[in-house]
């Protein structure tokens, strides 16, 4: 394959008769309808991280010493970004991680940041910044009279309760990091139980702080592990960061652009009100706005703001798990469009909005239900891929809910899972799609290897072709300057007039930040980058089936 495009046309041919059952890899391939590009995995009872083509195929396997911590992502330059688990003792609830790796192509640890002891773990979900520093969800320990002298019901603490921070790394040479960012949970609480506290208040007038004694136990798990935060998101536009507590069934937003300082406050920032929760969604009786019939969440995974371009762009998508759902338990994906003006969201309360903007299983008209873990995605063609995390599957459905691809994790906790038999402890934490253009395919080979599991399947019948045109651009015919630039940038087609010129920009997240197709007779286009941040692009010029790839520096 060539390292600058790879177009697939797919191909599948149902062989019922020719094979037996078909229980794990690639179950159904409906060509023609799917988003090009490769689905990232980390099994949870495996060490290995696989990326896949839409045919079930590796195309690439990243080994490393742990277990997943729990997310996994492929940076713009090809490296995987990956947590693991280091087994911690003292914090021992589910999605535990403890270590920060980046492995390159080669299967080699360039990278590796240690968070695990006996008062803090790192634990769910990383996050790569545009600056190439991580944001990531930490649990520190607090002792039962830390967390009484801030007004918890000593009736309903335990031993020892564990709260969250967020913190910002840069790395630093193969093992190091400086922590340039920190925000505490513990510096925006506020109680109802103890007037002899600083933050007693009353809740339901402080939506903007974390009520102490919701969801609190005098159970030893769940009284510990009373957030239980389970993904993180960051919006470059907005400088803010997309939090999931699991235990209060809520979504939050908090503001980035704080110091650290503002963080521990209630002032400072884009929003000015420091560390202080900008929106929350999916539960108003945490803060005393509601009733159970106003609950929208139900233990809730991998919520996650739309890339710029995508439909439903700058929304966030949840996967809403529906374990505790009233009327029974089923798993939705949903959509919502907070009210953002500016840094600043609509303080109605309850916050708004009143509904989804778009759902998938609506009443479990397709019969899912994943109690824990998973996670969903936007696609650029609007289907949205879904991992059913406790089963292990994959899968990739239109607007309508119609699944048009399906894929079984085969590589459960004891090794690769025999074709035909029943897959069990095949779990996997969530599935990231990358298209066949991502910036980090680039400098990178994407042949298939073949299936995972050890036996002929249904893959065998899915077919790969290249579409692209043998008579590739080359710098020669299209030039693209200046660079580096910090204004202009410029596309000359020499004596390559075309009908139809497509452009794309893409960030080094791998967002497309401009994307546009020419339908002119020009030689010469120029495009105004002035207001796009300092950093390294992608542009990509396709003519005819024709296409160039290069990189570019803005500065």
């Amino acid at each position: 394959m060539t390292k600058y495009f790879k177009a697939i046309i797919l191909f599948f041919i149902i062989a019922n008769n020719s094979f037996g059952q078909v229980t794990v890899g690639l179950l159904q391939h409906n060509a023609g309808t799917l988003d090009d590009g490769y689905v990232l995995f980390a099994p949870i009872g495996n060490t290995s991280t696989y990326l896949i083509d839409k045919c079930g195929e590796k195309v690439q396997t990243w080994p490393s010493t742990y277990k997943p911590g729990q997310s996994c992502y492929i940076l713009p330059d090809g490296t995987l970004l990956r947590a693991g688990n280091t087994n911690n003792t003292t914090f021992s609830a589910g999605g535990k991680g403890g270590i920060i790796e980046k492995i390159d192509w080669s299967g080699t640890v360039t990278w590796s940041y240690i968070i695990s002891s006996a008062t803090e773990c790192q634990h769910h979900d990383i996050k790569a910044l545009p600056n190439g520093n991580v944001l990531a969800i930490v649990w520190e320990s607090k002792t039962n009279t830390q967390a009484i002298a801030e007004g918890r019901n000593p009736a309903l603490t335990t031993t020892t309760v564990w709260s969250e921070k967020i913190i910002e790394i840069q790395p630093v040479g193969a093992t190091g990091g400086n922590i340039i960012w920190e925000w505490y949970l513990w510096d925006h609480l506020v109680q109802d139980f103890d007037n002899t506290k600083s933050n007693y208040g009353t809740i339901s007038s402080s939506p903007q702080l974390i009520n102490i004694n919701y969801n609190a136990s005098p159970n030893a798990t769940t009284g510990q592990d009373w957030i239980h935060m389970n993904s993180i998101d960051y919006n470059a536009s907005l400088d803010q960061i997309l939090l999931s507590s699991h235990s209060f069934d809520e979504i939050w937003i908090i503001d980035h652009s704080t110091s650290t300082a503002q963080a521990a406050s209630h002032t400072g920032g884009n929003s000015n009100k420091g560390g202080d929760l900008l929106y929350r969604w999916g539960n108003p009786q945490a803060y005393n706005n509601g009733t159970v019939s106003d609950q929208k969440f139900f233990g809730q995974h991998d919520a996650n703001w739309i890339e710029s371009g995508l439909p439903h762009q700058n929304e966030i998508m949840i996967f809403n798990n529906g374990n505790g759902r009233p009327g029974g338990n089923y798993s939705t994906v949903e959509i919502i469009n907070p009210p953002v003006v500016g840094y600043s969201y609509t303080n109605t309360l309850p916050y708004l909005p009143t509904s989804t903007s778009w759902i998938y299983n609506n009443g479990n008209s397709n019969s899912i239900y994943a109690q824990n873990i998973s996670g969903s995605q936007q696609l650029s063609n609007g289907n949205v891929l879904i991992c059913e995390g406790p089963s292990g599957i994959f899968r990739e459905v239109n607007t309508a809910g119609t699944t048009l691809w399906k894929y079984v994790n085969p590589v459960s906790s004891t090794g690769i899972i025999t074709q035909g038999s029943n897959p069990i402890q095949n779990l996997a934490f969530r599935c990231r799609f990358y298209p066949s253009n991502y910036a980090g395919f680039i400098s990178n080979s994407l042949n298939p290897t073949g299936i995972i599991e050890n036996s002929n399947t249904n893959s065998s019948n899915c077919s790969l072709a290249l579409s692209i045109n043998s008579s590739i651009i080359n710098q020669n015919t299209v030039k693209v300057y200046l660079n580096p630039t910090n204004q202009f940038l410029h596309i000359e087609l020499g004596n390559n007039k075309a009908t139809n010129l497509q452009i794309k920009i893409i960030d080094n997240l791998g967002r497309t930040i401009y994307n546009n197709t020419e339908l002119g007779q020009l030689n010469l286009y120029s495009i105004n980058i002035s207001e796009y941040p300092n950093g390294i692009y992608v542009v990509m010029c396709e003519v005819e089936n024709s296409l160039i790839t290069t990189k570019i520096m803005i500065e």
